[in-house]
């Protein structure tokens, strides 16, 4: 064996799962980023986890507003899902940018892409700071599923979004 980059690993290990991280901001609209790391922690209780950047817009008012909706998108939609992981969220409206139609989730503020495979409804439990990023360790109170949509995954050391085929 050789000796490579944890970049490089990224790529033999593809595809990875890719989800959308949607926030409420301030002004009360849904902010939307592409996480491409996040895995099921518990089952009892129900409880996920997920990475994102220090920076993150959408991090800090996950931090702020403790309330997350995590969507698996579906492959209608793999543009825009690049689209907004390349975008802050901090002076953009992605939504509009991007041309994402939105739907409603009962019981929540926080709207989700229409072209969405899974929503997982959750609340903030914790988050720990590892490197350059923080793992948000969240409660899970609710999951939906459109079984008509088809789920992407992150390919090639993420640079393609695109569903199994």
């Amino acid at each position: 064996m050789n000796e490579i980059t944890l970049a490089a690993a990224s790529k033999i290990s593809s595809p990875n799962p890719v989800t959308i991280v949607c926030t409420q901001k301030p002004d009360g609209s849904t902010n939307l980023a592409t996480v491409s790391w996040w895995t099921y922690l518990s089952y009892n209780p129900n409880m996920i986890a997920y990475a994102m950047a220090k920076t993150s817009y959408s991090g800090e008012m996950v931090r702020q507003n403790k309330k997350i909706i995590l969507t698996i998108p579906s492959e209608k939609i793999a543009d825009a899902v690049m689209g907004c992981g390349s975008t802050t969220g901090r002076n953009t409206d992605k939504i509009g940018k991007f041309g994402i139609r939105m739907q409603e989730v009962v019981g929540s503020d926080i709207r989700i892409p229409a072209h969405s495979a899974l929503a997982i409804v959750c609340n903030l439990k914790e988050y720990i700071e590892t490197g350059d990023h923080y793992l948000y360790i969240c409660n899970v109170e609710k999951v939906y599923a459109d079984e008509q949509e088809k789920a992407v995954f992150a390919w090639n050391g993420y640079s393609q979004i695109k569903a199994v085929r």
